[in-house]
């Protein structure tokens, strides 16, 4: 992820690879990394500490330097996600973009130039972390249930969706392989980078990577023929007119939503229909409890926990 120069800062970081989620640089500001669910500093020499250094913080130089060598140096090649405040990385690993936006007839953005906060997400996969949900997710028969993943921000919801995904696609003892389209519209569930998966989605899996949910939901019916739809953060209305035409082409449904509970959901004026909708059959919901992600349960269209 940076310059060979600058390697040697990061040596101490990498030893936490396993439990490391976030580096965060921002100019005028010490680096800090998130190891385990705890902040720490990055001195100048790389140690991590627990107290900011005033000859520790991030210059505009470097923030571009780093972003150049992401981009291969050729920053155009990758304008489409820039403009969207993102790149993903081989590895599946994903690059959060703040800077001053360019807009285009004053409202929708056309590039971010003086990029200066860069939020790098590293990607961990967790193959079976799913596994203890599948019988609950099949019905007797073998067949898969129209499933909604709801999550606080940072509780698993795509981690927990990407190893769905693999199950569902590579088969398991409750039901067939199943052909599985994933419209990755930030490029988080598989994390392609050239078009390739980085991340294991399984073998029967099709990938549209960076398009919208609502166009490539549609595409991939057209072209893929999927016997199941994933997508990750729905939105509105949109969103859910893609998801009921897909429905009624005899798609099976696995999506995620940021939320607390069904109940808050419905409660939300802008989300409320994804719940009453009666799409989804069962809800499975995450939370956080002493810095793990947990599941708290997992429940029925009814409301009662299965």
């Amino acid at each position: 992820m940076f310059p060979e120069r600058m390697r040697g800062r990061w040596k101490r970081a990498a030893e936490y690879a396993d439990s490391l989620q976030e580096i965060r640089l921002r100019v005028g500001s010490p680096a800090t990394v998130l190891i385990g669910g705890e902040e720490r500093f990055v001195g100048e020499a790389g140690e991590l500490t627990d107290r900011p250094s005033e000859r520790s913080v991030c210059t505009a130089e470097e923030v571009d330097e780093i972003l150049g060598h992401m981009c291969r140096y050729s920053r155009y090649a990758f304008a489409d996600e820039i403009r969207q405040g993102f790149l993903t990385l081989q590895g599946g690993h994903r690059v959060g973009l703040a800077g001053q936006t360019i807009l285009e007839d004053d409202k929708a953005v056309r590039n971010i130039k003086y990029i200066r906060y860069l939020n790098i997400r590293i990607a961990h996969e967790m193959p079976g972390v799913s596994n203890r949900l599948l019988p609950r997710l099949y019905d007797e028969a073998g067949r898969l249930h129209n499933i909604l993943l709801i999550s606080p921000p940072g509780c698993g919801k795509t981690t927990m969706l990407r190893d769905l995904i693999r199950n569902v696609s590579n088969g398991n003892a409750y039901g067939n392989g199943m052909n599985v389209g994933v419209v990755d519209e930030r490029s988080e569930i598989a994390g392609s980078y050239l078009g390739v998966a980085q991340n294991d989605v399984g073998i029967r899996t099709d990938v549209l990577d960076g398009c919208p949910k609502r166009e490539g939901m549609m595409m991939l019916i057209r072209s893929m023929a999927p016997q199941v739809l994933a997508v990750d953060e729905l939105g509105g209305e949109e969103d859910l007119r893609a998801l009921r035409t897909a429905s009624s082409c005899g798609c099976r449904l696995l999506a995620t939503v940021h939320g607390e509970s069904p109940a808050e959901i419905r409660d939300n004026h802008n989300m409320r229909n994804i719940i009453l909708s009666d799409l989804f059959d069962r809800y499975v919901v995450l939370t956080r409890k002493n810095k793990k992600c947990e599941v708290e349960g997992v429940y029925d269209g009814h409301g009662r926990n299965v």
